[in-house]
């Protein structure tokens, strides 16, 4: 079951700081979002993903990085959140680390179909 870890820093040390955690708790794979229209289609974000993940691949390279269609999870992580009671403005700080799960759920899913 995928779980939630604390947001980190968008920052120039994200990928350091990510390549840490990776050796720190023995890291084989890391799921990263693919960012797409709903179209399928890319946009500027999926090429922003897609060198982050090439980043990291250079930086942790013994790990495996998968791209990940990412459409809709943060559209499932913000109804979750509401049907658990969070109101939209307390919800904000949430819904990234929820749509992570989601993600990361759907891909350990059709891993195991």
């Amino acid at each position: 079951m995928a779980f939630p870890r604390p947001a980190l820093a968008v920052d120039e040390r994200l990928v350091g700081t990510l390549a840490d955690l990776i050796a720190d708790e023995e890291v084989t794979t890391v799921v990263v979002g693919h960012p797409v229209a709903l179209s399928g289609r890319a946009t500027s974000s999926t090429d922003l993903a897609g060198a982050f993940a090439e980043e990291l691949r250079a930086r942790a390279a013994s790990i495996e990085v998968v791209r990940w269609d990412e459409r809709l999870t943060t559209h499932e992580a913000s109804r979750a959140l509401r049907q658990a009671g969070h109101r939209a403005s307390a919800q904000r700080t949430r819904v990234d680390s929820a749509a992570a799960v989601i993600l990361l759920q759907s891909y350990l899913d059709a891993r195991r179909d």
